[in-house]
């Protein structure tokens, strides 16, 4: 922290800062699995996602307020792809290493439960309403009430499913054991005091994190644009990088790919909603971001990127095939970002197709798997259930403390 604040140089503050990210999230990751015994395991992942997330709404804020257009989409469009192209498939390429030393024989997927069906559904809402923000060509302050107001029905939805069972328990480390079997509400403080730690070191160190990293950037020759499209946003997704690696390693792989998922969904709501906000701000009255020719292509490949992903999880279930085909086509326009060698082809718009043609052959060769409304029912009927579990504890306790 000295080196943080005490004015170190940037190569001194980066590696403090990375020391202390790595910290903060282990500590988030161990309140994360203790806390889906009090409240369900979506829910606590989502809240998670959103203390991991916090260095990229300070970045993103910071250049919205100063009002660079391409570089407050550069760096949404950079993390949003990156999150999914390199955070998917390396929670596989984890899992699948591990699995293969405990087991000795491959992965053939990660499952996911019926329930997720309510992260997968949050995915697809805001990617495809940007769709409505591209074709306008303008993202306003009402758009980003639109986008919070998905943001909330998600956090709720995910409220109100099922903790987990005793059952699953057996799964924990000592550490996060030890905290479940605590008194209940010295087991709720321990995790609050975690989180609260945690989060609040990452928000700390956030904002000199990436500056520190900046300067020693340029200083190398890297142009802003591409340290603030790829750098950074590989910088500020390090916490959850930390965790899903953490998770996978162990087995637990559905867990550390429903933070990725809440991650992004925490993108397309809540980080985007701070771009037409600051910008206002930073202007000093209510406006619109305007997007160029370049930033639809951007957004659109995100999108396309976005859709790709969701639907493979439609059948609940990631392969090694999907992990693979996000990994690849990101790393192709990483690589070439304007035109394909020797062509005059458009990466992007290539890339984006690409995606979108591979969407519609995962629907019609899985179909059979895809039960959507199924996966609803019975998330609804996991919501029921607990309701009614809760309103008969409570009655219960009055019956017997009839004061």
């Amino acid at each position: 922290m000295a080196a943080l604040f005490l004015g170190g140089s940037p190569a001194l503050v980066a590696t403090a800062a990375f020391a202390a990210v790595i910290g903060a999230a282990l500590m988030i990751s161990f309140g994360a699995e203790s806390s889906q015994f009090f409240v369900s395991q979506g829910f606590a992942v989502a809240v998670i996602a959103l203390l991991q997330i916090s260095p990229e709404f300070v970045v993103e804020a910071t250049i919205a307020y100063e009002g660079d257009v391409d570089l407050m989409l550069a760096n949404f469009t950079g993390s949003n792809r990156l999150l999914m192209g390199v955070g998917w498939p390396l929670i596989y390429g984890v899992a699948a290493l591990f699995h293969r030393r405990k087991y000795g024989k491959p992965l053939a997927e990660i499952r996911l439960r019926g329930e997720a069906v309510i992260e997968i559904l949050a995915l697809f809402a805001p990617s495809l309403y940007f769709l409505i923000i591209v074709e306008k060509g303008t993202f306003t302050v009402a758009d980003a009430i639109v986008l919070a107001t998905m943001f909330v029905v998600y956090m709720v939805l995910l409220s109100k499913l099922p903790a987990e069972g005793e059952s699953s328990k057996e799964t924990l480390v000592a550490p996060s054991r030890r905290i479940v079997e605590m008194p209940r509400w010295r087991a709720k403080a321990f995790i609050f005091l975690l989180l609260a730690i945690g989060g609040a070191v990452i928000m700390l160190v956030a904002k000199q994190f990436v500056n520190s990293l900046k300067i020693t950037a340029l200083s190398l020759g890297i142009s802003t644009f591409f340290f603030v499209q790829w750098v950074a946003p590989f910088l500020s997704e390090f916490p959850e990088k930390v965790s899903a690696f953490y998770w996978a390693k162990r087995g637990l792989a559905p867990m550390a790919l429903l933070n990725m998922i809440s991650s992004k969904v925490n993108q397309w709501t809540l980080l985007v909603l701070f771009i037409p906000t600051f910008y206002s701000f930073g202007l000093g009255t209510i406006a619109s971001v305007p997007l160029s020719e370049f930033h639809k292509r951007e957004l659109l490949l995100s999108i396309a990127m976005t859709v790709y992903g969701a639907t493979t999880l439609l059948k609940r279930r990631l392969t090694a095939l999907n992990a693979s085909i996000l990994f690849g086509l990101w790393l192709l326009q990483f690589l070439f970002p304007e035109t394909l060698p020797g062509t005059s082809l458009d990466t992007r718009f290539l890339t984006a197709l690409a995606f979108v043609g591979l969407a519609g052959v995962e629907v019609l060769w899985h179909r059979r798997e895809i039960h959507v409304l199924r996966d609803l029912r019975d998330s609804l009927s996991l919501m029921v259930a607990k309701r009614e579990a809760t309103a008969s504890a409570a009655t219960q306790s009055a019956a017997r403390d009839p004061r």
